[in-house]
């Protein structure tokens, strides 16, 4: 898919996401999340730094840090956890996170990104997820593209894959049934009950 048709999907994950956090008490943005050590409120703060930096403040933490990302989302993650609600639901909103994109990553980087963000919020607070089913497919497509599950240090070698609440499957040999939502985490690297796939490495 190009750009032009990727960008609407990211919009409409943005909307979704944050109209179902407008609509929860605050009390629930301190659940735990999928990311370990962040609640909610962590990766909404994450998953919207473009929207409070510019691509040169950004550039300029990553200096200070030794060009250390992780350590920058982290610190980021916790001062602008503290923002009140009301201005993380304004930058999910905000029209530079409708435009914005990672680094060579083009708007299939920015779907990836809020897709799977947003479950990793969702599935903790057990809201139903906010992507659509042919979102999940382009997701789930893009996950098991060569090369991409590994950067998560997931292997699917050797695993049919099949979706239980989609119509979508990928590979062959020892059968893996699992809802959309628990397939995409996994092979992003969480931790889903009852759903292991196999480890290259610790996930970055």
């Amino acid at each position: 898919m190009t750009d032009d048709e990727l960008q609407p999907l990211v919009a409409a994950e943005l909307d979704g996401l944050a109209a179902l956090l407008e609509s929860l008490p605050e009390a629930a943005w301190d659940t735990a999340s999928m990311c370990t050590g962040w609640r909610v409120r962590e990766v909404i703060a994450h998953l919207t730094m473009a929207a409070r930096y510019s691509t040169e403040e950004f550039e300029a933490m990553l200096r200070d840090a030794a060009f250390d990302f992780t350590a920058v989302s982290d610190r980021v993650a916790a001062r602008d956890a503290t923002l009140p609600r009301t201005t993380l639901l304004a930058n999910l909103r905000s029209g530079t996170m409708r435009r914005w994109a990672p680094p060579g990553g083009g708007f299939a980087g920015a779907l990836n990104h809020v897709v799977v963000h947003g479950l990793d919020v969702t599935a903790p607070l057990r809201a139903e997820r906010v992507t659509p089913d042919q979102t999940m497919r382009i997701i789930l497509d893009g996950l098991t593209a060569p090369g991409v599950h590994q950067r998560f240090g997931t292997s699917a070698d050797g695993l049919a894959l099949t979706a239980t609440d989609i119509a979508w499957s990928f590979g062959s040999g020892t059968p893996v049934r699992a809802p959309a939502q628990d397939l995409v985490l996994a092979l992003c690297g969480r931790r889903v009950a009852g759903l292991e796939l196999p480890k290259l490495r610790d996930p970055a």
